[in-house]
């Protein structure tokens, strides 16, 4: 049974009673990420998630390791581009000190200067680590370009001078305006009783907190093709090929993922089947959207040996033409609907998975979509319905490249992208 309230601090809850299992699994959303950031403000969001683990008022940052693995608990976060999420898993009868521990550090971390200046080091030495793994870096090149200019596109990291150059003040101002209970959704799902866990997260949530500030949110810059090559020494090149994509909001959105999915989502994907399987140019070759609030992306990534570049260039032109061109068929539709209702319902088995399904949906969409809704739209989607999507989104000529290889290989993969994309 699913239960959700708009509290009178004006945060929401959510809570899906399951009492077969032992586990509840419980996530704070905060509606802040990297896109709510200006320039001198970049990773700001992300630093404010590490900083929750450092020490509150009430415990130090080993205290809350302890607590938590004292319980069998297990505790994390994660930023994202439009929100961040304070998440823990926990047995139902530890679940009120989990919360205790988690809302304390929502609420009442206390950004000690010393802890301040010690996770800056942190932070950027895991800049560094992603900045020396390509295949992730040209994921970032390619959205810094496409939304070139606007927060969107930044690294919800930051970079190494925004991170160093944070105050202090500056940064647990940005924390006391973003983490208010108006600016959260509280999802939680397990062995647990809806109206308890009401009682208990409103003992939390005073309403006299104050109210959710507004942070920056600009629109989405036009789009324009582009190339966009950087330098590393690497073995492989790593390579995107994108475009614009659809927001969340989209109805489409059901049609997408059936199309991904039989385009380059999967082992059984065109793309896999023909570059890696048929023809050996590379091991890793997939497709994936990222769908955000107004705004998102499709992109086609692979990493390849130098000598075979020019032949990925070729097929991967051959593939995308023919799918537009000659469409899919009946049975790829209906293979890849029971891909994803498969993986749909065996992932309720999880309580984690449960929760964060019932957060994302109130984040994004404001209210719970029922699974059955969702297997119905899926379930609605025709042949005919993905070959117009494909038609309208997978425009040949609108495809933008970003490459992470060595100086001389670049200049190669510019030109060979250049012969089919003039």
């Amino acid at each position: 049974m699913i239960n959700c309230w708009e509290l009178d601090s004006k945060a929401s809850l959510v809570v899906e009673e399951i009492p077969y299992v032992r586990s509840v699994a419980i996530g704070v959303y905060i509606k802040v990420g990297s896109r709510h950031e200006d320039l001198s403000m970049s990773g700001a969001s992300h630093f404010i998630e590490h900083m929750l683990f450092k020490g509150t008022n009430r415990r130090s940052a080993r205290e809350i390791a302890e607590s938590f693995e004292g319980i069998g608990g297990q505790l994390n976060a994660f930023t994202a581009k439009e929100h961040t999420c304070v998440y823990a898993r926990t047995l139902d009868e530890h679940l009120d000190t989990a919360m205790d521990i988690i809302f304390d550090m929502l609420f009442n971390s206390s950004f000690a200067p010393k802890d301040f200046e010690t996770e800056k080091g942190v932070i950027v030495e895991e800049i560094n680590m992603y900045e020396d793994t390509p295949d992730d870096l040209v994921h970032d090149v390619f959205s810094q370009q496409l939304w070139q200019g606007h927060s969107m596109g930044r690294p919800i990291l930051g970079t190494v001078d925004s991170v160093q150059s944070f105050k202090r003040e500056e940064i647990f101002d940005f924390y006391r305006r973003a983490y208010v209970p108006a600016n959260m959704i509280i999802a939680i799902a397990g062995n647990v009783d809806a109206l308890r866990v009401k009682e208990k997260v409103e003992s939390y949530l005073h309403p006299d907190m104050p109210d959710s500030a507004s942070f920056i949110n600009i629109e989405i810059p036009d789009y324009v093709p582009f190339i966009k090559t950087v330098a590393k020494d690497t073995e492989q090149v790593q390579i995107c090929l994108g475009l614009p994509g659809i927001s969340y909001r989209d109805k489409r959105r059901y049609t997408q993922n059936i199309m991904n999915s039989i385009l380059g989502g999967g082992i059984s994907s065109r793309l896999f089947q023909t570059i890696r399987e048929e023809l050996g140019l590379a091991y890793s070759v997939y497709s994936f959207p990222s769908n955000y609030s107004d705004t998102g992306s499709y992109v086609i990534h692979i990493g390849t040996g130098p000598g075979k570049v020019a032949q990925f260039f070729e097929v991967f032109h051959a593939e995308i033409d023919k799918f537009r061109q000659q469409g899919v068929i009946p049975g790829e539709v209906e293979r890849t609907r029971q891909l994803i209702k498969s993986s749909m319902l065996m992932g309720m088995e999880s309580v984690m998975n449960r929760m964060n399904r019932l957060g994302k949906s109130i984040l994004m969409y404001g209210q719970v979509i029922p699974v059955d809704e969702v297997l119905e739209q899926i379930y609605a989607v025709t042949p005919e319905k993905v070959n117009h999507f494909a038609n309208e989104v997978l425009d040949l000529p609108r495809f933008s490249l970003s490459t992470v290889g060595n100086a001389e290989v670049l200049a190669m993969v510019e030109n060979e992208y250049k012969k089919w994309w003039k």
